[in-house]
């Protein structure tokens, strides 16, 4: 009854519009204070200590400038270098706006690890480029928010660091290792319905007529920017630093790029930026401690392994039970983020995982996959939000643009569950 109560409290909580985070904690504090009610103080000693202990894990410490690193890439015009480069590369013609979009929205993928910081940067630059070249703001919003989803795929990932966290089994090296394929995949996947939408219905029209930038020019200029994902995740092939320790490198790369090469950043913009950064990774952090809470309530509630049991029991075998943890959480994507569905339900998958014996590493990539399908599935896509404030159009005006670019990274889910190697081949040839 009690754990009852938990799930309809934090849901009535998140109805009446209770940030996800104080929901998650408010709901773990009352449920442990029910079961206790003969202990002293109710057993809520165990609410702050359950607090500090969700945020008190190294890897979380790349979080915050993994965040930073999003903000410094965003103001310092590598985005726009690269939006050039790769328009020399691909030339000009209807649908190239679109595959410049989701390619360099690919490569910042390996800068920062925040989706929302990934489609403002490309945003900024690709929205106002295909509007001057006659695409709709809804397609161009949709385009990015779909591209920027890749973000969480390509190493560096927030998602994965966070994976890492709560499962054991699972390093950050061979999760970011495990995503880098599907994440090319999935970007590979999504440039085909955007390219196909663009010419169908003839938007573009002006971009052939725009001029098409120097080759070398354009190559020389975006040289930093294309260092930068060779310098993180070189450094951490080569052993020269953890992931943790790659996210500060980054930063002080990308305040170099921006502050020295490009001139970009000036010393009055790193308050906006320090602050911009920490407030962003402050609402992270505090829904990963919150919900701590929470999963500590579930496990002394003993919630988890009977719902576990159910699952396993229902006679649906493995691939039953994998679509049905696939259509719960493609449906819970639409109205929660990322990072918030991987402290609700990591906890409970966990069993699951270990009684059919999946890797852990190949779980994680298919469980972020949904999430990147979830941050551009309206009616709450955080990457749509991003886009579609950018263009100045509301988000239901995307849905006939993104409904075929979902289904396209859908099909990259279900190639990844069909062959494993997709994910498990990279972590393995490199050692993890």
């Amino acid at each position: 009854m009690i754990a009852t109560l938990l799930f309809v409290a934090f849901l009535l909580m998140m109805l009446v519009g209770v940030p996800i985070g104080a929901a998650l904690g408010l709901a773990g504090a009352a449920a442990i204070a029910l079961a206790n009610q003969d202990a002293q103080w109710f057993g809520l000693l165990a609410v702050p200590q359950n607090f500090y202990a969700g945020l008190g894990k190294y890897p979380l410490l790349a979080i915050p400038m993994f965040v930073l690193v999003g903000s410094i890439f965003d103001r310092s015009g590598v985005a726009l270098r690269l939006v050039n480069f790769a328009v020399a590369i691909v030339g000009r013609g209807p649908g190239m706006l679109p595959l410049v979009a989701i390619a360099v929205a690919m490569f910042l993928g390996g800068i920062s690890g925040s989706g929302p910081a990934n489609a403002a940067a490309v945003g900024g630059v690709m929205i106002a480029a295909m509007h001057r070249a006659g695409y709709p703001g809804s397609f161009s919003a949709s385009v990015v928010g779909a591209a920027a989803a890749t973000d969480i795929l390509i190493p560096p990932s927030v998602a994965f660091i966070i994976y890492s966290v709560l499962v054991p089994g699972a390093s950050v090296p061979a999760l970011f290792a495990a995503g880098m394929i599907p994440g090319i995949l999935a970007g590979i996947a999504l440039i085909v319905p955007a390219v196909w939408m663009a010419r169908k219905h003839k938007m573009g029209a002006l971009e052939a007529s725009m001029p098409r930038p120097p080759f070398w020019r354009s190559l020389r200029e975006a040289a930093w920017g294309l260092a930068a994902p060779v310098l993180i995740l070189g450094g951490m092939r080569a052993g020269w630093f953890t992931p943790t320790e790659a996210a500060v490198v980054a930063v002080f790369y990308g305040l170099f790029v921006g502050m020295v090469i490009h001139r970009t950043i000036a010393v009055r913009d790193l308050f906006t930026i320090l602050r911009e950064s920490g407030e962003l990774s402050a609402v992270i952090l505090i829904v990963v401690s919150l919900a701590g809470i929470f999963a500590f309530s579930l496990s002394t509630l003993g919630v988890i392994d009977p719902v576990a049991k159910a699952i396993v029991n229902s006679g649906l075998g493995e691939y039953g039970v994998l679509a049905l943890l696939i259509l719960l959480l493609v449906t819970v994507g639409m109205f929660l983020d990322g990072i918030s569905i991987f402290l609700i339900f990591v906890p409970l998958l966990l069993p699951i995982m270990e009684h059919y014996r999946w890797d852990p590493v190949w779980f994680g990539v298919i469980l972020t996959l949904k999430v990147a399908l979830g941050q551009f599935t309206p009616p709450l896509a955080v990457n749509l939000m991003v886009s579609c404030r950018i263009a100045g159009v509301r988000m239901e005006s995307t849905v006939r643009w993104v409904g075929p670019m979902l289904l396209a990274m859908f099909l990259v889910m279900v190639l990844v569950i069909a062959f494993p190697p997709l994910a498990l081949w990279l972590p393995a040839r490199l050692g993890y």
